[in-house]
């Protein structure tokens, strides 16, 4: 039987405990760090003449399933009846919410340098010492809402505004797309200020701290946002059931700018040998509930 990814809000409080308790498992185990090392490795902006698979790219949807059907597996090893509950941060939009209570996630960082001092994630209880970083500093940080140049959280008529895309992708397949459900639900545009970063890119800049940039695994919440947006590309694939499931079909021709930098449809994503097109869906494997 499918297990059920459901709203981080209505989880019980045994259920908060059940999936804290196996992410901190994972954490003394030596293994959550492999996570944060892997999005890291797999962190490459379009800007880099490599081959990209996590961002900025068509596989964006696919390869994140993956990540986090391994974390989610890693996960059920410890505590066969946990899930990754999934954040819907179109409703659950402020700093004051359950999901940042003490038995979840813990709470904003301190002003003077944006350490998380509450909840089982905070370093000075002694479970969380960051080891894999882009920077210095052992220590959780957060900036919700970054309180010295303010942004929202996404609505729901910024993800409407991805949703109603009936293209899964479009050329050049990177971060400057112009349209496409995917990058405009990654969340990349040409705008200026604020409005540059658009539903999941807009997550992870009103969290901040570990969570911008390719350490972002290193606070648990990138998990829950994951699943929520995982969760949207099922929900766009069900409204948009004629269209193509992922683009590009076929890999970029030679003398393409493309050309070996990013998958089409049935080329494997590293670092496992899977493509794309064995992830379009997740039926079998865990269904969403409320």
């Amino acid at each position: 039987m499918a297990a059920t990814r459901r709203n981080q809000s209505s989880l019980s409080r045994a259920e908060r405990r059940r999936f804290v308790d196996a992410v901190l498992k994972l954490k003394r185990r030596g293994q959550y760090d492999e996570f944060v090392r892997t999005h890291i490795d797999f962190y490459v902006s379009d800007g880099d003449r490599e081959l990209r698979v996590a961002h900025m790219a068509p596989s964006f949807f696919p390869w994140h399933r993956r990540f986090l059907l391994e974390f989610e597996r890693a996960l059920q090893k410890i505590d066969s009846g946990v899930t990754v509950p999934y954040w819907d941060w179109t409703k659950n939009r402020t700093a004051g919410g359950s999901l940042w209570g003490a038995d979840m996630m813990g709470g904003n960082g301190r002003r003077s340098d944006r350490q998380v001092m509450t909840g089982p994630f905070a370093h000075k209880n002694g479970n969380w010492t960051i080891k894999e970083d882009v920077t210095d500093g052992e220590f959780l940080t957060r900036d919700l809402g970054r309180s010295q140049d303010p942004v929202d959280l996404p609505t729901a008529q910024d993800v409407e505004w991805a949703m109603a895309d009936g293209r899964y992708d479009v050329e050049p397949w990177d971060s400057t797309s112009p349209e496409g459900f995917r990058n405009k639900l990654e969340g990349w545009t040409s705008a200026r200020g604020k409005e540059r970063w658009r539903n999941h890119n807009r997550v992870h800049r009103w969290v901040g701290g570990h969570m911008l940039g390719g350490a972002s695994v290193n606070d648990p919440v990138f998990w829950l946002n994951h699943a929520f947006v995982d969760l949207l590309w099922d929900r766009w694939q069900r409204r948009h059931p004629r269209s193509a499931p992922y683009l590009p079909a076929r890999p970029p021709e030679l003398g393409s700018d493309q050309y070996q930098r990013i998958v089409a449809r049935h080329e494997p994503m590293p670092p496992w040998d899977v493509a794309p097109d064995a992830l379009l869906s997740h039926k079998g494997q865990y269904t969403y509930g409320s």
